[in-house]
């Protein structure tokens, strides 16, 4: 099969002494990519689609995969506070 995983990507961060993207999986199985007004939309087989405030970063045909760059700082999730 030909789907993809989509990722979203925030580079810049410092991680051992030095800059990386840093790329939190938001989607397998990715069968349709849209672009709209709001962002990009995704759709995967048996999942409501999900729109991301994004523009589209890289497609890797070969890996099936696809990265998107939030269009805002504050658009990347925060993550789980532990407690």
């Amino acid at each position: 099969m030909c789907q993809a995983t989509a990722y979203l990507a925030r580079d810049g961060q410092e991680r051992g002494g030095g800059q990386e993207t840093l790329l939190k999986e938001i989607m397998q199985d990715v069968i349709l990519l849209e672009a709209t007004a709001d962002g990009v939309r995704l759709s995967a087989f048996f999942e409501e689609p999900q729109t991301v405030r994004a523009r589209i970063g890289r497609i890797d045909f070969l890996k099936h995969t696809i990265t998107l760059v939030p269009e805002l700082e504050s658009d990347w999730p925060e993550p789980p506070q532990e407690g």
